[in-house]
Order: C-alpha cells, then structure tokens, then sequence
C-alpha cells in the first residue's frame, strides 16, 4: 500500500446554511416584535367635599353608561337621557354629534355605574376625544358614613 500518493482533500466549512439559518431568525424577531404606542389621557376628576361647589353655566354633555355598558345621552339642551339602540362606535359617535350640534366648547359628564365594563368607558372617552371633546370628567357621588364603611 502506497499512502504517498494520496492526495491530502482541504476540508471547508460551506456557510451558505450558516447564512440562511441567521436570516431566517431575523425575519422572525422583526415579525414577532410588537411595538406599543402607549399614550396618556388627561382627566380633570371632580372634587368631593361637603359642600356643593358654584356651577358655571357651562354646557354639559352627559353620557350616562349601565352595567351592562349601554350608553345613554344628554345634551346641552336635553331634559331626559335617551338610550341608544347597540354600544358600536360609530352609534356613539353619531348620538353625540348629534346632541352636541357642532359646539366644540362643551364639557363631557361621564356618569358609569361602579359595575360598568371598562371598555365601555374607554369608548366613550375615546369617541368624545375624536370628536374635539377634551373637557371629560367623571360625576361621582358624595360618599355618606354609610358606604365608607363599606
């Protein structure tokens, strides 16, 4: 047996998988990455105290919303709160522009009931805020020595 004669083969490594696995992992980090836009909401909520505050003769909006997120509303000139027919955005939106009747400078009362699904709140807020509304606060109700024991 002659063993001189062999030639000797280079080994190499071939990088093309190497290459390909690294982009493929790439891809799937840019995919799976979620980016949030996190904004924050600026509230004025009413002050409780003993005695009832001076009321200006502000116009109000009143959007009144159950427990069970239905919405109900009063404009500026309203007597009696009228409840609409589903909770859709667009439903919302419409009832309010329409209680409202283009005046800008008016202040959103959200009146929701302690049971009221979060999100209904959140949606009233939201579509009030689309629609120019920035004054929003909250009707409380003053807290008796009954409830605070509560």
């Amino acid at each position: 047996m002659r063993f001189s004669d062999q030639k000797e083969e280079e080994t190499t490594i071939n990088l093309t998988p190497l290459i390909d696995v690294v982009f493929l992992l790439l891809i799937f980090f840019m995919v799976s990455t979620t980016f949030s836009k996190e904004s924050q909401l600026r509230i004025k909520l009413p002050e409780s105290s003993d005695q009832p505050t001076e009321q200006q003769q502000a116009k109000l909006l009143e959007i009144e919303i159950s427990a069970k997120g239905v919405y109900a509303i009063k404009g500026p000139d309203g007597v009696k709160a009228k409840q609409l027919l589903n909770t859709n955005r667009e439903t919302l939106r419409r009832a309010i522009l329409k209680e409202i009747q283009g005046v800008t400078e008016i202040i959103t009362v959200i009146r929701a009931d302690r049971q009221t699904p979060h999100e209904s709140v959140i949606r009233a807020m939201d579509v009030s805020r689309r629609l120019g509304l920035t004054d929003i606060t909250f009707a409380t109700q003053q807290i008796t020595e009954d409830s605070a024991d509560q």
